[in-house]
């Protein structure tokens, strides 16, 4: 598994995902009409690995050339569903080892009406990709997709990411909230490192490059982002400031002015 975690997680143990698995469920049109196209210009740009859906892996391989690959494997209902069931495995760890996966992702959502179920097949897909090598990342949120006052709070957080890493998870994707000093305290009872998701709110240049700072100044070990990217109008150039302040400990300023 060595290899397959260094071709996600670079020397300096930190990971810039660029993520492009919305559209097993959601509409991502038209903004990712041109996956090949998104992926070339986000590899120009310095990310160190894409997750993405089965459909992608399979048809954009030149494009996503040597950077890692991680595998988006479970999945529910789409947008357009009536009823919406819980997210559940789609594919195999095997499925993953064909596709030439470095690794895969998942949801855990404690707390969920169906948390069973997402926590079932994290502990599976854990004992699977340890029996094949295979990187496994858990996408972490307290009750899922569940509204309710309290489900993001610091507290849930931590537990969520700590139930994770409990579970087998190689590494955790999950929220960044709160202060650095907040966040630091989650990153410390989590013995696994933690990628902050993007979220799904566009955000300014500014506001999402201050987001990205203050995750890593708290400890994260980098972000897996999505819509804040493929919907830029400057691909290559987002992705350069991120990675400059992943890897780099660049400042917010001195990437804004090179943009």
């Amino acid at each position: 598994m060595k290899r397959r975690w260094h071709n996600i997680f670079k020397d300096d143990r930190k990971a810039f995902v660029l993520a492009m698995d919305h559209g097993n469920g959601l509409n991502v049109l038209p903004d990712m009409q041109k996956p090949g196209e998104i992926i070339k210009k986000a590899v120009a740009g310095g990310i160190d690995a894409i997750l993405t859906t089965f459909g992608i892996s399979q048809y954009f391989q030149k494009e996503i050339d040597n950077v890692g690959l991680i595998l988006r494997i479970d999945g529910g209902t789409s947008q357009i569903a009536v009823e919406k069931s819980p997210m559940e495995n789609l594919y195999s760890i095997e499925d993953a080892v064909r596709l030439g996966a470095d690794g895969v992702l998942c949801m855990g959502f404690p707390g969920a009406k169906n948390e069973d179920v997402s926590l079932k097949n994290l502990a599976k897909n854990a004992a699977d990709c340890n029996k094949w090598g295979i990187v496994l990342g858990a996408e972490m949120l307290p009750r899922g997709f569940e509204p309710a006052p309290d489900a993001r709070n610091p507290e849930n957080i931590a537990l969520a990411c700590r139930i994770g890493a409990e579970l087998g998870a190689d590494f955790i994707k999950t929220q960044y909230i709160g202060d650095k000093e907040t966040f630091r305290k989650i990153v410390e009872g989590c013995y696994r490192p933690i990628l902050v998701l993007g979220g799904g709110k566009i955000k300014s240049d500014e506001e999402l490059l201050h987001m990205v700072k203050e995750a890593m100044d708290a400890g994260a070990s980098g972000v897996v982002m999505g819509r804040n990217i493929w919907m830029h109008q400057k691909i290559e150039k987002i992705c350069s400031a991120i990675a400059k302040i992943i890897h780099e400990n660049a400042e917010v300023e001195k990437v804004l002015e090179e943009m």
